[in-house]
């Protein structure tokens, strides 16, 4: 495996070249997002992302995990602070949000596949129609990314012919067919059936191993712990604890984090 010198895992040995190696990948400074008056689902968050590394966002449901990814990808509009991908302020409203999506894939709970196209054509639409990306070049791309994560024979099916843990890999294969500069994923194994969830699982193993910059919202306690660089603890839409993971799940310093991970060990889920 080789890396781009922008930080992209490059997954498939030809490395784009954009000299932006050195800073974090993804910074929040200071965010807050509110809906209506009074909810406030994020609070003066403050995060960064180097470059390689994972970022593994816990905490109970409601706490500003996933608002926080969809923040980041620009799909919903911040109240205060500012968000930096690669130095680049993308919450400036001079910025073109459909180019920074370019350099951001997204996973969501739900696979979100189109089920009149075929796998392929699932993986090979936004490459052709956003990126200009030739169909032969593109098609080539989807064909190895899903040799790489065992779905080589499954290129012309449709997706009601796959498993639940088959389609999320389609949809991690259509994430990574633009060539991401970060992924983020929510909650990618929430929708599955428990004996799918290793499947997956074992798909952003791989991506760590070569080099994927991530961003992961995820319920599995466990597999955050063996997978984050960083762990962030979000409660009420603040980051009330962040560290790694051998100080968040085995040393944690706030009441908070402890009666949530207790709660966690509890139900077996640690």
């Amino acid at each position: 495996m080789t890396t781009t010198t922008d930080g992209t895992a490059d997954l498939d040995g030809t490395a784009d070249l954009d000299g932006t190696d050195g800073g974090p990948v993804l910074r929040l400074e200071s965010v807050r997002k509110t809906y209506g008056r009074d909810t406030v689902v994020l609070r003066d968050v403050d995060l960064e992302v180097s470059p390689h590394t994972v970022t593994a966002l816990i905490g109970a449901s409601g706490s500003g995990k996933s608002t926080l990814l969809r923040c980041a990808n620009l799909l919903e509009e911040i109240d205060d602070g500012a968000i930096f991908l690669d130095g680049e302020e993308i919450t400036d409203p001079r910025a073109d949000a459909d180019a920074v999506r370019r350099r951001i894939g997204v996973v969501f709970q739900a696979y979100n596949l189109f089920p009149h196209m075929t796998v392929l054509d699932n993986i090979t639409l936004a490459p052709r129609r956003v990126h200009g990306v030739p169909r032969t070049e593109a098609e080539a791309r989807a064909r190895d990314l899903l040799e790489r994560l065992g779905l080589g024979e499954r290129a012309g099916e449709y997706p009601d012919r796959l498993s639940g843990g088959q389609q999320q890999r389609v949809a991690i294969v259509r994430a990574l067919a633009g060539r991401p500069r970060l992924l983020l994923l929510d909650e990618i194994t929430a929708a599955l059936d428990p004996e799918l969830v290793g499947e997956v699982l074992g798909v952003v193993r791989d991506l760590k191993e070569d080099g994927m910059t991530m961003v992961i919202a995820t319920h599995e306690m466990g597999f955050a712990r063996e997978v984050a660089d960083q762990v962030c603890f979000l409660d009420g839409g603040v980051v009330l604890e962040r560290g790694t993971p051998e100080q968040v799940f085995g040393d944690p310093q706030q009441d908070r984090t402890r009666r949530f991970l207790e709660r966690i060990i509890a139900a077996g889920r640690l």
